[in-house]
């Protein structure tokens, strides 16, 4: 199976750049010295901006809360003297904690600031002693949880501390199999119920799944796991090379690009059926899959010689072509708000860059202008693209892949990872709040997530090359 597979001409990306070691040369594109400076100018503003006012773009655009509510929220107690308690509680407890912890939205008050006295029930609310110094919590999350046999009944509330009058701004009970998987599952939804109150209204991201590529096994595979990192799991057994994982907006199935013995091809798997499910085959090489909101698919295929854009419907018929340069063009991405643009990468100038269009293949025009530009991913309010970004590049050039997120109405950006290794493949979070995306800034590629104005790192991967991560829909 290997010697059917093309060599990859640049380490940085696995999948797009494949496509371009037939168009790409090694030259540098020039560019006269007023762009540069223009280029050096806008950056130096924006920088400015994000460190002095808190109201720049970047975080009105992507919806980060300027002033976060102080949210506290002590361990929830056991209601029974069931053993499973204590464990079942461990996990209910570090779960809902750190789910609100990544929404972004709140400062969540220390731990070692609270009374000595935590509520599990309304009756035990000491309201001063939570809205008052040292806490000065405005909302109060709190609850107990009780194993009885082989069940758990979990109750929880979300107090409003400045209103003891009519303090509750959520009550919910959860009953489910006694364990850590189910309490986990409780945690998710008691923290999405939170965020969604006290987040605009945006649903949370607790329950959402994360896809990629890991050779863990020895062979690259789609695996997916919480979005958070926790329970990691196998999807395809396929023994070769599978690559670019794109969840469908209904969460059923599953499009990726994978090395068959016709060839590359785009492969379908259900999650209804658990199984590879019949798709078209188009000859040529086909890469990089990427959804529509109303479930068409966009993809390159190399069918008429050159790697151009290509939409089919969602069984992989109807299939009309969208681009006709020589490219190579690779890496389609909709825009996830209308439907009605796509960006993509392409090389039909030499280096990669990053291009939108229509829908259906008009009104062309190019987003980056210098370096070498790949991965774009568009945010689900259709305001902003992320991508992956080596601004300068040739020999002797010190620049690296860096993450950047830019309006794409008004091409103004900012950069989002500075010099950590290589980044790649940035993907929005169904709220819009976070991104997440692959980095070698460890020695070896992992997947790692953040806020989307840069802050708030945290790593999910560990276990082998973990690359080219897809967030669902919702």
């Amino acid at each position: 199976m290997s010697n059917a597979i093309p060599p990859i001409p640049h380490p940085t990306n696995d999948e797009q750049i494949r496509s371009f070691g037939k168009g790409i040369t090694s030259r540098h594109e020039h560019k006269s010295q007023l762009g540069r400076q223009s280029l050096f100018v806008v950056a130096i503003l924006f920088a400015l901006a994000a460190s002095s006012s808190a109201q720049d773009w970047i975080r009105t655009g992507t919806g980060l809360g300027v002033e976060k509510v102080r949210v506290a929220a002590p361990d929830f107690k056991p209601s029974t003297a069931d053993a499973k308690n204590t464990d079942l509680l461990k996990t209910f407890n570090s779960t809902l904690w750190n789910d609100l912890d990544n929404a972004g939205i709140f400062f969540l008050v220390s731990k070692s600031f609270y009374p000595l006295q935590t509520p599990s029930q309304p009756t035990e609310v000491k309201f001063a002693d939570w809205s008052s110094p040292p806490p000065e919590a405005s909302m109060l999350a709190f609850g107990n949880l009780g194993a009885t046999a082989d069940k758990v009944m979990v109750q929880g509330w979300l107090y409003d501390l400045k209103n003891p009058a009519s303090p509750q701004v959520l009550g919910k009970q959860y009953s489910d199999s006694a364990t850590d998987d189910a309490v986990r599952l409780i945690a998710h939804k008691f923290a999405d119920e939170i965020i969604f109150r006290l987040g605009g209204g945006i649903p949370g991201i607790a329950e959402s799944k994360i896809y990629f590529v890991s050779d863990r096994t020895g062979h690259k595979e789609i695996w997916m796991m919480d979005y958070d990192g926790a329970n990691q799991q196998q999807v395809t057994h396929l023994g070769s090379i599978s690559l670019s994982p794109r969840i469908s907006p209904d969460g059923s199935r599953l499009a990726f690009s994978s090395a068959t013995k016709s060839g590359w091809e785009i492969l379908m798997y259900s999650f209804d059926l658990n199984r590879l499910v019949s798709f078209a085959r188009f000859g040529g090489m086909n890469l990089s899959p990427s959804w529509s909101p109303d479930g068409k698919l966009a993809f390159s295929s190399s069918r008429n010689g050159f790697p151009n854009i290509f939409v089919v419907d969602g069984s992989g018929n109807n299939g009309h072509r969208l681009t006709t340069d020589k490219g190579p063009d690779v890496s389609p991405t909709w825009n996830r708000k209308t439907g009605s643009q796509i960006a993509f990468v392409s090389g039909r100038t030499g280096l990669p860059q990053i291009y939108t269009m229509e829908a259906d293949g008009t009104n062309m025009q190019r987003v980056t202008d210098q370096g070498y530009a790949v991965s774009p991913n568009w945010s689900p309010n259709g305001q902003f693209l992320t991508f992956s970004w080596m601004r300068k590049y040739g020999p002797g050039e010190p620049g690296s892949n860096d993450l950047y997120l830019m309006d794409v109405a008004s091409k103004q950006w900012v950069q989002l990872t500075h010099d950590a290794g290589r980044n790649d493949f940035p993907c929005w979070s169904p709220d819009g709040r976070h991104i997440i995306f692959q980095s070698h800034r460890t020695g070896a590629d992992q997947i790692f997530t953040m806020l989307a104005d840069g802050t708030n790192l945290k790593q999910l991967t560990t276990k082998g090359s973990n690359t080219q991560p897809n967030w669902s829909w919702k």
